[in-house]
């Protein structure tokens, strides 16, 4: 059975996802066709060798509509030859365009193939493809009350797991402050390549805030409480805020995926190999907690124990859905997110699973790690787990 090996991953920086951001002047075609010439360029490949390109992207409508990875691809300059497929699985689409391309390599479809993401929320708002989707009469004979907002849904985590407001500030907090670290150490140079936005080159996270404390959190009031949502959930006391919470993202990123057997013939040297994979669907409304019976799916598959594992990334859709991962699976802090996650990095939803894949790949290059866990919550109440070895 063909192996599937990853020989590069690469992601453009991530621009706040709001008018006048960093990166809000780039359509989200010329973001994606970006990282995609990125990856041929450091490889050496002609275009026509990739057998697809499989792309994520979570709001399939206005600039990102019409298959964005066709566009994409042509945008590129790739050959005409080669086509290209998006892929929605809400947080975990390009997540799940590595599994759709790792898998097509063992299964023998694909020799090689690029598995990405793109978002760009500045011009593209998140929603936007939701209208009228959840008010199916089927969908609301089984949930009368109706579903929620991911903020709602990060609200029942902290109430369920008792996580108090310091402990998600403190939590956010951090994020920044490893990935401020992670940044000025160069950690992300190797991943990274900078784009030209109204003339100029944007390098660097706009998303990170180095300064971030505890304190400067502490003002911040509750995001997602309405007056309906309170007399719905009297329970809740409200405590996840625009600081606790991703935020809104423009970035795209991209992984090139091939068998060993081809990597050898082509002379690329593999980075890292898959190892496990895993999916799940769980409880809709409380929707972020799927990141844990993936995790415990994908260690029974993989025979590997938590233990075994020298990084974790836990997507941060909100500061309660790792901090929950962690209690459960009872899992060391200091390999959860250890260069900062989605709350400083930022959270283009299309793009973050090959974002973090990048992540991942480059700490265990960096700190002689071999197995990685990636995983990340989904809207619908899903999660997508993949193990990773460094070679």
């Amino acid at each position: 059975m063909p192996q599937a090996v990853i020989v590069d991953v690469v992601r453009t920086p991530s621009g706040r996802g709001k008018p006048r951001g960093a990166l809000s002047a780039v359509h989200p075609i010329d973001l994606a066709a970006h990282v995609l010439s990125a990856l041929l360029e450091r490889s050496g490949l002609e275009s026509r060798q990739v057998d697809d390109v499989l792309m994520g992207c979570v709001s399939q409508v206005g600039d990102q509509a019409m298959n964005i990875a066709r566009h994409a691809v042509l945008a590129a300059g790739f050959d005409e030859s080669v086509p290209a497929a998006t892929i929605d699985r809400q947080c975990g689409s390009s997540q799940q365009a590595a599994h759709f391309a790792a898998q097509g390599v063992i299964a023998g479809a694909y020799d090689i193939v690029i598995a990405a993401g793109v978002e760009s929320m500045s011009r593209v708002p998140l929603g936007s493809s939701r209208v009228g989707g959840t008010k199916a009469p089927g969908l609301v004979h089984r949930y009368p009350e109706g579903l929620v907002n991911q903020g709602v849904s990060a609200e029942l985590i902290a109430q369920k797991w008792g996580f108090s407001r310091e402990e998600l500030d403190a939590y956010s907090a951090e994020s920044h402050r490893r990935a401020a670290d992670a940044w000025s150490r160069g950690a992300f140079d190797s991943q990274v390549v900078p784009v030209l936005a109204d003339s100029e080159a944007v390098g660097f996270d706009e998303t990170v805030r180095p300064g971030t404390t505890v304190e400067s959190l502490a003002g911040l009031k509750p995001a997602f409480r309405t007056d309906e949502l309170a007399a719905r959930f009297p329970e809740l006391d409200w405590r996840i805020t625009a600081g606790s919470s991703s935020p809104l993202t423009d970035a795209a990123s991209a992984v090139l995926i091939m068998s060993e057997e081809k990597a050898a013939e082509l002379g690329l040297t593999p980075r890292a190999r898959f190892h496990s994979f895993a999916v799940v669907g769980d409880d809709p409304i409380m929707m972020l907690t799927g990141p844990i019976p993936a995790t415990r799916r994908i260690l029974e598959r993989s025979g590997l124990s938590i233990g075994d594992l020298d990084a974790y990334e836990v997507n941060e859709a909100f500061a309660s859905v790792p901090l929950a991962w962690q209690h459960d699976l009872d899992a060391d802090p200091a390999r959860l997110n250890p260069w900062g996650g989605a709350i400083a990095l930022g959270h283009a939803v299309g793009a973050s699973g090959t974002r973090l894949l990048g992540t991942l790949v480059a700490h265990l290059e960096a700190t002689g790690g071999r197995y990685g866990l990636q995983t990340m919550c989904e809207g619908g109440g899903m999660a997508n787990a993949t193990i990773i070895e460094r070679l």
